[in-house]
């Protein structure tokens, strides 16, 4: 009984908390008209220069995909690598490789339409969004790296940690409600025949469900994408302004000692406080000022790594708005980003201990973003999300076409007949 008062104090508090805050962010506005509508304008040229181009084109090409039924004959495919190994169905390797390739929010996004295309359970779902919901490749080598460090050695270490620490996660998700209820396999993938042949029969029965025509299921993919691409603006702009009007109004100074007391005890910097203030609302600036602070190297890309790896409020809740329409928690996922955060910081720590750092060989080339960002520079951000996809794809599908080869012998369509 005691519990169950507790957490109905605890809802009404909640209740009470969001209208408060409402008013208080509405107030500050009116108290700072300038710096609130510098920051919109900051923040809708963010959108508009790099978001926009960068996304709308894997919005829309994963929406496609989806209606056309090769998410369907991926999960066929996939299933042997997914399901074991991050106990999801096999089309989630379509959502693991579009989001650790183009970035936030498109993880999210997809999980939430594998949900309503029945692809996934709830369940898998929460294990699924929890390490594929990831930063893009260019921002953490172009933006942060060179733009921020001006050093392009980081760039591989803090890539690599974050990926790596991304994979580890989903391996310990996938413990995550492990008892409850899978989501059945496609029945074509009882049937007999090569893998590919079932895939196959897979795509067409999904596309003849779907009965869309083409130019009609284009259509839809272009409004839901720009819907979805405007509905991250507007998180972009809100959160822009209120982390300006934080700023501004002195709440980082005030809460920067206590920070700063938590570092010391770690062994960091004291003026990396600021940083991860501000990175815990938006994933930008709190890289941008862990950066340019005086604290050691490797403390910096440490705190830059988790940073990264929280994503912010900001992206929070662009995730929120992509699974409102899902029963999909957000509880998981938030719990995840914490553990993603300690986890990107622990790998990157490794790695800089490590001869990697001194391997310029390894560095992938790339341009500084900012919000002046040129064609030139967005183009390069769509070309290295496109190659990661490409890459990771096709790590996945040999690794699961071995797992086939290992399981049956019979993905190329015969059998090996053991002699007696």
């Amino acid at each position: 009984m005691k519990i169950k008062n507790l957490r109905s104090y605890i809802f009404k508090a909640y209740q009470l908390f969001l209208p408060i805050l409402a008013v208080i962010i509405t107030i500050s506005i009116i108290c700072f008209p300038d710096e609130a509508f510098n920051a919109a304008l900051e923040g809708l040229n963010t959108w508009l220069a790099i978001v926009l181009p960068a996304l709308l084109p894997f919005f829309i090409g994963s929406q496609l995909l989806m209606g056309l039924g090769v998410v369907h004959f991926m999960g066929v495919l996939l299933e042997p690598f997914m399901r074991p190994l991050f106990n999801v169905p096999g089309a989630g390797s379509f959502v693991m490789a579009m989001g650790l390739a183009s970035g936030y929010p498109v993880g999210s996004m997809l999980t939430g339409k594998l949900v309503k295309n029945e692809l996934c359970n709830t369940w898998e779902a929460e294990r699924l969004m929890s390490f594929t919901n990831t930063a893009d490749p260019l921002f953490m080598i172009g933006a942060v790296a060179v733009g921020m460090f001006k050093d392009a050695r980081l760039g591989i270490i803090i890539t690599l940690a974050h990926y790596i620490s991304a994979i580890i996660l989903g391996f310990i998700m996938r413990f995550y409600a492990k008892n409850k209820d899978i989501t059945p396999l496609a029945s074509t993938f009882k049937k007999q025949g090569s893998v590919f042949l079932r895939a196959t029969r897979e795509l067409l029965r999904a596309r003849k469900e779907d009965g869309r025509p083409f130019g009609q299921l284009l259509g839809d993919c272009i409004k839901d994408s720009v819907n979805s691409l405007l509905m991250v603006l507007g998180f972009i702009v809100l959160f822009s302004v209120i982390i300006r009007i934080i700023t501004v109004a002195g709440f980082i100074d005030i809460v920067s000692p206590v920070i700063e007391t938590i570092l010391k005890a770690f062994g960091f910097d004291s003026s990396l406080a600021p940083a991860i203030l501000s990175g815990f609302f938006e994933i930008t600036l709190g890289t941008q000022l862990a950066s340019a602070t005086s604290a050691p190297l490797m403390q910096r890309v440490i705190i830059v790594s988790s940073i990264i790896a929280w994503s912010g409020l900001s992206v929070h809740f662009q995730v929120i708005s992509m699974v409102s329409d899902t029963k999909i928690r957000i509880t998981p996922y938030i719990f995840a980003r914490l553990l993603h955060a300690f986890l990107a910081g622990f790998v990157a720590y490794v790695l800089m201990i490590t001869p990697i750092y001194s391997f310029e060989s390894f560095v992938i080339p790339a341009f500084a973003m900012s919000p002046q960002t040129t064609s030139e520079s967005w183009l390069n951000i769509f070309k290295t999300s496109t190659e990661v996809f490409v890459l990771l794809f096709i790590l996945v599908l040999l690794t699961s076409i071995i797992t086939h080869l290992i399981k049956n012998l019979n993905i190329i369509g015969f059998k090996v007949i053991k002699k007696k």
